[in-house]
């Protein structure tokens, strides 16, 4: 996978249906812990609340969810559906029901979860993130010169610099830029920088 979508921040939202107030919360949670800390600490805050319904997805790990007494299939699927639909993993979604009196039947429990949800994501927005090569170049100092319009494009990131006998660059570069890269390199230092690859990760 060359990409992937998380939360950008914290996302509230509340709909209300037939006086049921229903709060949709949104958090990163880069591991099933944290998932499971959010949601305790939802349902303290909301002690008092009819219904915590949640759902966690962990990027390449546990896909998790609740109805917390609603009827099966009207709270935690919609919700983890919201998920899915954007594409949002190592994230937790919590909604709390505040009943209001009034039953809503599945239908109306299924917009009113999905609608809180929604809203709750769209506010904390998704970042995305991609997998960049981490390259060290080692180069000399006038080969430096020649590389600074190109160590500051798109898609480059220079973690450090050392400057000793020659100059030690360590970077990570979008991996679909990686070969376009290179062969700038090569080209303005001549054949004469050396490159290592030292691995990849995956960045915003």
């Amino acid at each position: 996978m060359s990409e992937y979508f998380v939360p950008a921040g914290s996302g509230e939202a509340e709909f209300v249906e037939k006086r049921s107030s229903f709060l949709g919360h949104v958090r990163f949670a880069g591991t099933e812990d944290a998932a499971r800390e959010f949601i305790n600490d939802m349902k303290k805050k909301h002690y008092d609340a009819r219904h915590n319904c949640w759902c966690y997805i962990i990027r390449g790990g546990a896909v998790r969810y609740s109805d917390d007494g609603e009827p099966q299939g009207t709270a935690g699927i919609p919700v983890l559906s919201v998920l899915r639909a954007s594409e949002v993993s190592d994230a937790v979604v919590t909604v709390t029901r505040y009943f209001g009196g009034i039953l809503l039947g599945a239908s109306g429990l299924l917009r009113a979860y999905t609608t809180a949800a929604s809203e709750a994501v769209h506010a904390a927005g998704i970042v995305t993130y991609v997998i960049f090569d981490e390259l060290r170049l080692t180069v000399s100092y006038s080969d430096r010169q020649r590389l600074e319009t190109l160590l500051h494009g798109d898609g480059i990131k220079l973690d450090g610099s050392d400057f000793g006998t020659d100059v030690v660059l360590t970077l990570a570069v979008k991996a679909d830029l990686t070969a376009g890269f290179l062969r700038s390199v090569d080209d303005r230092c001549s054949g004469r920088a050396r490159v290592e690859r030292l691995g990849s990760r995956y960045d915003a």
